[in-house]
């Protein structure tokens, strides 16, 4: 079994979807499942409508329309007249449509999850007619019915045992399934996602449970750079990466690979590739079990949209470190995610993520028994495996409010 995952930039129009057909046709295509994500910025689009939607705002409809006639235009450009797509998609977009009239639930969270899986959905659904249109036999699988999780929705936390157990006793297509990335449900059927770009994170999950033999993430790149290549002048492809090092850039924020990815594969040690559909003959990256990287230079990370907060105790005291529990749980709640962390006898100063848009909610709460300052919009840069030299010039000309580093690791908070 080989697993092979597109992302939604590899299928933004119809152009896009012949190369990925045309890849896929030139491949031993027994025993592979493929992976989509939804077609260009269609989740994006999908959130807009969501947003909308809970804003009461009259052009929810409008934006609904564009985005079917969007996915018109599409497979107007890939299929004969009145193929039986049009009416496959016709009605999914009835049924975006019929949820915003009969929802009940004032939950963001809920509400996203049970729209925004419609764009992978669509996109799987297209790709699939379409291949079999010019003789790729692909059959349909639709991965809500395979991975399963808890309810904590946009971040769903997947249930192991039962995933492992439906995909283990699932009648794969012998040539090509195709399925979704990204979308889950939970045990009472409800939509779920696992987290914004996680699609690679599924194409693992299938990878681990049916001991494949490779994963490759097909992208708009060559493979993994020691910089993102949109962000950092003058990059260089990795080759080879451990999955070691692969985690931690994950963690650290590398964008090219969802943080989840890696572990389903290094416990089974099943290599993953990364490859650009634009340039399928390129060498890409392999992510395996090596030592470190190659070749070795340092590696560059940027979060932009960092929130740097000060928390002291409202009377100076050194009592900080015995409230950390508390200032944790609240963090959790509010599920604000922390980059870095730096205490004083008196202050606690931490590096946050606001993904959910809860940090004003958050320093509500701190305030009742804390001293709080805040500053938004700042930039965390992390480098890895980095020299003195290259680290000194890298520095030069950033405003650093703050500088930490650990072995060969070493972050910045800048203005």
């Amino acid at each position: 079994m080989q697993i092979l995952k597109f992302g939604g930039a590899s299928l933004k129009d119809a152009i896009n979807i012949k190369k990925v057909a045309t890849i896929i046709d030139g491949m031993d295509n027994k025993d592979t499942i493929i992976i989509v994500s939804a077609i260009g910025k269609t989740t994006n689009a999908l959130e807009t409508i969501v947003d909308l939607y809970l804003k009461k705002n009259n052009n929810l409809l409008n934006c609904i329309n564009e985005l079917h006639e969007l996915h018109i235009k599409i497979i107007d450009d890939l299929f004969i007249e009145n193929h039986e797509v049009y009416k496959i998609v016709n009605t999914d977009f009835q049924k975006i449509r019929d949820f915003f009239k009969n929802n009940k639930s004032p939950n963001y969270n809920f509400i996203y999850d049970q729209i925004i899986p419609f764009g992978e959905l669509l996109a799987s659904k297209i790709i699939n007619e379409y291949f079999n249109s010019i003789n790729i036999k692909s059959g349909f699988k639709d991965v809500r019915e395979l991975i399963k999780t808890d309810s904590f929705y946009r971040n769903a936390n997947i249930n192991w045992k039962l995933t492992q157990a439906n995909i283990l006793k699932t009648k794969f297509n012998p040539n090509i399934s195709l399925t979704q990335g990204f979308i889950s449900s939970n045990e009472d059927n409800f939509n779920t996602t696992m987290g914004r770009e996680s699609s690679d994170y599924t194409a693992s999950i299938f990878a681990y449970c049916l001991n494949a033999k490779s994963v490759t993430i097909w992208k708009d790149v060559d493979g993994i750079f020691n910089a993102d290549p949109k962000k950092f002048k003058n990059t260089i492809l990795l080759e080879k990466i451990s999955y070691t090092e692969a985690i931690e850039l994950a963690f650290y924020g590398a964008s090219v690979i969802h943080p989840k990815t890696i572990q389903p594969l290094q416990k089974k040690e099943i290599p993953l590739y990364v490859k650009s559909y634009l340039n399928p003959k390129a060498l890409g990256t392999c992510v395996s079990k090596s030592k470190d990287i190659f070749p070795k230079v340092p590696c560059y990370i940027l979060k932009e949209n960092q929130i740097l907060i000060r928390i002291s105790s409202l009377d100076f005291s050194f009592t900080i470190n015995d409230k950390t529990r508390e200032i944790l749980t609240l963090l959790s709640q509010n599920k604000v995610k922390i980059n870095l962390t730096q205490n004083s006898a008196i202050s606690l100063i931490l590096c946050l993520e606001d993904d959910y848009n809860n940090i004003d909610k958050l320093t509500t709460e701190l305030k009742s028994n804390f001293k709080i300052n805040i500053e938004k919009g700042l930039k965390l840069y992390t480098v890895r495996n980095f020299e003195k030299k290259s680290f000194a010039a890298f520095k030069k000309g950033k405003t650093v409010l703050i500088e930490q580093t650990y072995n060969n690791t070493s972050q910045l908070i800048c203005t």
